[in-house]
C-alpha cells in the first residue's frame, strides 16, 4: 500500500488589473475591455472614494471596496487565482506599483499576473483643458493675473508673437515649441478675461467656435462641394468668401495700420496686386517712399520684406560681434 501523499495542486497566484483613467475624458467612457475587466473581476479596488469614476461604475451594478491595500495585502488577495481591478488615481499608484517591483524582485512570493489597462485615452487637444483649468485657477488667485486687462495685455501679446518669429527663423525647434506656449497662453489669458465682462461675454469655447466655423466658410473645396488643386485656387476661394464676410469697400480696408512699416507697404501691394489694379507708386522723394518702393517689389517676387530685412539684420549683428572679437 502506498502510503505517500499526493503532492498538492499548485495555487494559481491570480491576476492584478491596474486600470487607468484620463481625468480629461468625461468620467463613464470608458474601453470595451476596461468594463469586461470590471465586471469579470472577483474585486473592484479604489483608494480614492472621491474617484470621479466611481459614481457610473456603481451605476451598472459594479462592487468597489474603497481600499488601499499594501502591495502584499493585494497579492493575499489574489490567491486561489482571484482577478483584483485596482481603479487607478491620477497619479496611476506609484507606492503600490513600486511595492510590487519590490514584491516581485524579492524572490518570496508568487505573484500574480499584473496588467496594466488604459481605461481612457487622451483625444488630441486634451491637453487644453487642463491649460483653461490652470489659467481659471490663476486668474482667481494671482495678484498680478487677476488684474489684468485686454489692453494691459496687448503689448505681451506682441511680443510672443515677435519671440515667435524669431524662433522660426531660427530653426529652433525646441524653442519654436516654447513659444507657441505662450503665444497659445495669450489666446487663453485674452479668453478668460473676456469671461468676465458683464456686457458681451464670451469664452474660449466661443473664440474656438467662430475660428472652426471661419475655416469651415473658407475651405469649401475642403467641406463643401468647390474643388481646388492648386494653393493659387485656395487662395481665391479664401480671398472670394473673405470678400463677402467682410462686405469691404476698399481692398485696403481691414489692414491694421499699426503693424511694422515694411509689413504694411507688402500688404498694401499684395491687395493691390490681387486686385488686379494698377496703382502707380507716389513719385515723392524721402526715405519713406525708397522704402515703400522696395518693399512693392518685394512682395511681388515673392519676398517677405520683413523677414529678409530681419535676415540682413542678423547678418549685420554677426559682422558687429566679429569686429569686436566675439565670434561665436
Amino acid at each position: 500500500m502506498n502510503t505517500t501523499s499526493p503532492e498538492a495542486a499548485p495555487v494559481a497566484p491570480g491576476r492584478i488589473v491596474l486600470l487607468t483613467t484620463s481625468h480629461r475624458v468625461a468620467p463613464g467612457l470608458l474601453s470595451w475591455p476596461a468594463w469586461q475587466a470590471l465586471h469579470s473581476a472577483d474585486s473592484v479596488l479604489c483608494s480614492d472614494g472621491a474617484h470621479p469614476q466611481l459614481p457610473y461604475l456603481r451605476e451598472t451594478g459594479i462592487r468597489v471596496t474603497e481600499a488601499a491595500p499594501t502591495a502584499e495585502a493585494l497579492v493575499d488577495t489574489c490567491a486561489g487565482g482571484r482577478t483584483v481591478v485596482v481603479v487607478a488615481t491620477g497619479e496611476g499608484e506609484p507606492a503600490l506599483t513600486d511595492g510590487l517591483a519590490r514584491l516581485a524582485g524579492s524572490g518570496r512570493v508568487s505573484m500574480p499576473e499584473l496588467e496594466l489597462l488604459p481605461a481612457s485615452y487622451d483625444l488630441p487637444g486634451a491637453r487644453l483643458l487642463d491649460l483653461v483649468q490652470v489659467m481659471d485657477r490663476i486668474r482667481a488667485e494671482c495678484p498680478w493675473s487677476s488684474q489684468q486687462t485686454h489692453k494691459g495685455l496687448a503689448k505681451y501679446g506682441i511680443e510672443e508673437a515677435y519671440e515667435l518669429v524669431e524662433a522660426i527663423e531660427e530653426g529652433d525647434r525646441d524653442e519654436l515649441r516654447e513659444e507657441l506656449g505662450d503665444v497659445l497662453l495669450q489666446v487663453v489669458f485674452h479668453a478668460r478675461i473676456a469671461e468676465e465682462d458683464p456686457e458681451a461675454p464670451f469664452s474660449l469655447d466661443d473664440v474656438a467656435g467662430t475660428i472652426v466655423a471661419k475655416l469651415i466658410h473658407r475651405h469649401p473645396h475642403v467641406f463643401g462641394d468647390a474643388t481646388a488643386t492648386t494653393p493659387e485656387e485656395v487662395k481665391e476661394h479664401w480671398l472670394r468668401t473673405k470678400a463677402t464676410e467682410k462686405r469691404r469697400e476698399s481692398v485696403t480696408d481691414g489692414i491694421p495700420l499699426g503693424q511694422p512699416g515694411l509689413a504694411l507697404a507688402a500688404k498694401l501691394a499684395s491687395r493691390v496686386r490681387t486686385a488686379g489694379l494698377d496703382v502707380p507708386l507716389p513719385r515723392t522723394e524721402g526715405v519713406g517712399y525708397e522704402l515703400l518702393a522696395l518693399a512693392v517689389r518685394a512682395e511681388a517676387e515673392g519676398v517677405d520684406p520683413e523677414a529678409a530685412l530681419r535676415a540682413a539684420g542678423r547678418a549685420y549683428r554677426d559682422a558687429v560681434r566679429a569686429a569686436e572679437g566675439l565670434e561665436g
